[in-house]
């Protein structure tokens, strides 16, 4: 793993675990802007909108299957900052969610916004990387064999030109 997606990682999975360790010692909810935004510590057993709810297990194989087909996933993306910055947001988010489940069987959610659901640093690395990765896969960012844009382009039409 380069340097860029270790340290991306490892800044999401730091600072979501210290913001969750301080959060979770508070005794009451916090309002920043009435009715838009407050840190709130809840927990939640399950996955997205409380799928898989008090299925530990099934989150922590699930959380794990996706870590490997992330990692799996990024070496068919060139090597780049933006891609790397993709990559470790997934991983730092990732783990900082599978963390939760195995230590404590659920997730530490405190930020809340408007009416939506509360999240976590974590919730919001793996929302930003998926957006990232949509947009890097439409931009074209995967690998090429030869590094040939034309690479998709028939044998037939590649041999006929080298003629």
């Amino acid at each position: 793993m380069n340097k860029q997606k270790l340290f991306v990682g490892l800044s999401v999975l730091i600072i979501d675990q210290v913001l969750k360790g301080i959060i979770e010692t508070l005794t009451k909810s916090y309002v920043i802007i009435d009715k838009v935004f407050s840190i709130k510590y809840v927990t939640n057993t399950g996955a997205a909108f409380s799928l898989f709810e008090n299925n530990i297990f099934i989150l922590i194989l699930i959380s794990l299957i996706i870590l490997v087909l992330a990692y799996n996933l990024s070496f068919s993306f060139k090597s780049n900052k933006i891609n790397n910055i993709t990559f470790g947001l997934l991983y730092g988010g990732i783990l900082g969610n599978l963390i939760d489940r195995v230590f404590y069987g659920y997730v530490r959610d405190f930020i809340s916004i408007f009416k939506f659901p509360v999240f976590n640093i974590a919730d919001m690395a793996i929302v930003c990387g998926i957006i990232l990765l949509i947009i890097t896969s439409i931009k074209g960012e995967l690998n090429s064999k030869s590094g040939d844009k034309n690479e998709n382009k028939s044998r037939r039409g590649n041999k006929a030109k080298n003629r």
